[in-house]
């Protein structure tokens, strides 16, 4: 039987049309990525090498030129995570990981204690910016999902799998150190300490077993040393319209061009207003104040980083849509203008859709990636610091 366009896009056939979406395209990205050589991508080589370093204990932070270009910024426990796919051929490994990536955001998202229709919006929204993550094919997609798992089986009460979550996060890309927060909304606060503190001695330890103590131990500090360090060449790349910094802070100093601007400049008025709305100690247990939060945390620890890059961007984007589906009025004009930038300024600029003029001379140059999940981010600040949250969950 032949199916309408009213059928195929109504019920069932909706879903099951976002789900293919969702898959298709991003694995499309990543097979057009693969074709092109071993040149575009690169970052999969960096990880693939991460785990053979490690049981070779070489130092996971120096320049391999011969191997790949870039150096390494993830934590010694990547090593593990990375390593049923080290061992395989490259090509097949790099696209099995992007596969683990995108479907680990999709089940991530299905978690959220949001309506199907909901769900369905985030899916085919943010299906855009997770095909410019899968170009890259980064991590990104996934530590989006550990910090949405974190906070879902937190919310059910699964304290030992929300802290597992959060602990892996934070000792591979330390971006979901935001994770911590949740901590405020569960009533199973010494279960949330005990718990952490338990996955963090097992997780640090982990991949002694397929190196030794000392060079894991050395390498947790080498790390540390190379993240200070590329917290100063990302601000210096700002003054070459580099393709890091792609932050509120870049946006200032290349607008401006006050490049020697400290962060904190803004990362310390921003960290108060993110704190601001837990002053409202009587909507800890409200499920519609947890997620807004939640998704005030995503958008945050993107657009306040002086690492992030366009692909990191996923993470801010399934955090703007986590919110607006929220939004009792988010039909209005303004509510339309401000999607309207994000998927012109945010999702769409880094692809075709643009002149490549207009997005190396100005999206790119200024950062302007970073301006709708700006505005997004002092939205979600607002509904959180007045909004009375007597709505149900959409």
């Amino acid at each position: 039987m032949v199916l309408s366009f009213k059928n195929i896009i109504s019920g069932t056939n909706r879903t099951l049309l976002i789900n293919v979406i969702w898959y298709l395209f991003p694995m499309l990205a990543c097979i057009a990525e693969i074709s092109r050589g071993l040149g575009d991508i690169n970052n999969f080589l960096i990880y693939k090498q991460v785990f053979w370093h490690t049981l070779e204990q070489k130092h996971l932070y120096l320049s391999y030129p011969l191997e790949y270009s870039d150096v390494n910024h993830y934590g010694p426990l990547f090593s593990m995570l990375i390593a049923p796919f080290a061992l395989l051929p490259v090509y097949i490994g790099c696209f099995l990981w992007c596969l683990l990536n995108v479907g680990f955001l999709f089940y991530a998202i299905k978690q959220l204690p949001l309506s199907e229709k909901s769900i369905q919006y985030i899916l085919l929204i943010g299906v855009f910016e997770l095909i410019t993550s899968v170009h890259s094919v980064q991590f990104n997609p996934m530590l989006c999902g550990m910090i949405l798992l974190s906070f879902t089986a937190i919310e059910k009460e699964n304290i030992w799998l929300g802290t597992f979550f959060i602990v892996v996060g934070i000792l591979i890309k330390i971006y979901s150190v935001v994770g911590l927060l949740f901590f405020l909304f569960t009533p199973h606060k010494k279960k949330f300490i005990y718990t952490g503190i338990i996955w963090l001695a097992v997780l640090v330890c982990l991949p002694i077993l397929i190196s030794s103590p000392q060079f894991i131990m050395d390498s947790y500090i080498d790390w540390y040393e190379v993240l200070i360090e590329k917290n100063g060449q990302n601000i210096e790349s700002s003054m070459f319209a580099g393709m890091q910094d792609i932050s509120v802070m870049g946006m200032i100093r290349r607008i401006f061009g006050v490049y020697e601007m400290p962060n904190m400049f803004v990362t310390v008025p921003a960290g108060i207003l993110m704190l601001l709305p837990l002053l409202r100690f009587s909507l800890w247990s409200n499920p519609l104040y947890k997620l807004n939060y939640l998704a005030l945390l995503l958008i945050g620890l993107v657009i306040f980083s002086s690492s992030a890059e366009s692909p990191t961007f996923v993470i801010a984007v399934i955090g703007y849509l986590i919110w607006h589906v929220q939004q009792s009025y988010k039909d209005t004009f303004p509510y339309k203008v401000l999607l309207v930038i994000m998927l012109l300024l945010t999702i769409f600029s880094p692809t075709d859709l643009f002149p490549r003029f207009i997005r190396e001379q100005y999206i790119l140059r200024y950062s302007l990636k970073a301006l709708p999940c700006f505005l997004a981010w002092l939205a979600v600040v607002y509904t959180l610091l007045f909004s009375q949250f007597k709505n149900k969950l959409a």
